[in-house]
């Protein structure tokens, strides 16, 4: 397989994967819609990410909502790494028919094509999410292995952000979350990956076709949007921190995700496409190593030597998870996968970019207003 397809090619995980496979001799399509929240209102002169792939790749700009789109896109590739979609879990609770449309039905129109048209795909690598696991894997000392519910707004009201165990309510552990782990997102954009994953593994399967999902954790790295006010909370809290203002640390600051490293999400997805081992799987790719939120914003100030307010305020989104915590054991005996770059490396050269970035409008207030307009952030 030497013709790739990457959609959303473009975007902060697209573009390196694009690069990478560049570097080893593939000829890269990308298919991209040039989204103004990722790439503002004039990417040839605001977006970093694509000037980085422009005129290194056959590039459409295009919609995976368009069916003229996808048959362009298609035409004499081997394999489809499929990336674009809307990715803010906040913003899905409220912008939920474009969530619909572009997550799920541009993952439609792809296997609708594929199978009802001559094509060349012989493998299709779709970017699933955490998200999909919702509160994710915990134990509780009574019942053992359980899978919290959402939170509820009455626990978190009062200032009780803990998972609880379904069964009898009680406080419980966090585990590293395995791909045979209870799927039950939280939010319209963990519904959406779960269910674009079970769209590609299903129908690929039926049709002939090698299929992989990644679960992806929180992926951040240089290149990341510092203008995007809905995901990447390192980019937020940069952003915020350029601009000089305070930051509001949701909760009581330690919730916590697993931070992993853009260029080992690029490697372990090439893995995906390179490796027969991959096809029909579903890989967790992350760390194994889970960041409270405070830590990463004190991190942040420091590394720019700049202080600003850290208020841990108590609010807090509906649809967001607790801790998020990955077991990568699959992708590691599988696949050969492992993470290169811990925490603090990570850190150092991500910060180190946005020191030499313009300084981005701030617009994450906007974001939160917007929200709390839709009931959604309390």
């Amino acid at each position: 397989m030497n013709h790739i397809l990457i959609t959303g090619g473009a975007g902060f995980i697209g573009s390196n994967i694009a690069l990478k496979l560049i570097a080893r001799g593939y000829q890269v399509t990308v298919l991209d819609v040039l989204s103004s929240q990722i790439h503002g209102t004039n990417p040839d002169a605001d977006s970093p990410l694509y000037q980085s792939v422009k005129g290194k790749v056959r590039f459409i700009k295009g919609s995976v909502t368009s069916r003229e789109d996808w048959i362009k896109a298609l035409e004499g590739q081997d394999a489809v790494i499929h990336l674009a979609a809307e990715t803010g879990t906040g913003q899905s609770m409220y912008e939920i028919q474009r969530y619909v449309d572009i997550n799920i039905g541009g993952t439609g129109l792809l296997l609708d094509i594929l199978a009802n048209m001559s094509h060349s795909v012989k493998k299709v690598i779709v970017a699933s999410s955490r998200a999909i696991y919702g509160e994710g894997k915990y134990e509780c000392p009574i019942h053992g292995v359980v899978y919290p519910k959402e939170r509820l707004d009455t626990d978190m009201s009062q200032g009780d952000f803990s998972c609880k165990c379904p069964i009898c309510h009680s406080s419980v552990n966090l585990l590293a979350t395995t791909e045979n782990s209870l799927s039950h997102p939280t939010s319209v954009y963990g519904i959406a990956k779960q269910t674009q994953e079970q769209l590609v593994l299903t129908v690929c399967n039926s049709l002939g076709i090698a299929a992989v999902a990644y679960r992806y954790q929180n992926v951040y790295g240089p290149g990341q949007s510092l203008s995007n006010p809905y995901t990447g909370i390192m980019s937020i809290f940069s952003t915020r921190i350029k601009n000089g203002k305070g930051i509001n640390i949701f909760e009581d600051g330690t919730e916590s995700r697993d931070f992993v490293y853009i260029d080992d999400v690029a490697e372990a997805t090439i893995l995906g496409l390179e490796k027969e081992a991959a096809n029909g799987q579903v890989y967790n790719v992350g760390t194994g190593v889970n960041t409270d939120v405070l830590t990463i914003a004190k991190t942040l100030c420091k590394n720019y030597g700049t202080e600003v307010p850290l208020t841990i305020s108590g609010e807090y989104r509906l649809g967001d998870i607790r801790h998020n915590l990955a077991d990568i054991s699959k992708i590691k005996s599988e696949l050969g996968f492992k993470p290169k770059w811990v925490i603090e490396s990570g850190f150092a050269e991500f910060t180190q970019w946005v020191d030499n970035q313009t300084v981005q409008e701030d617009k994450y207030e906007a974001s939160l207003i917007e929200m709390k307009k839709k009931g959604l952030f309390k």
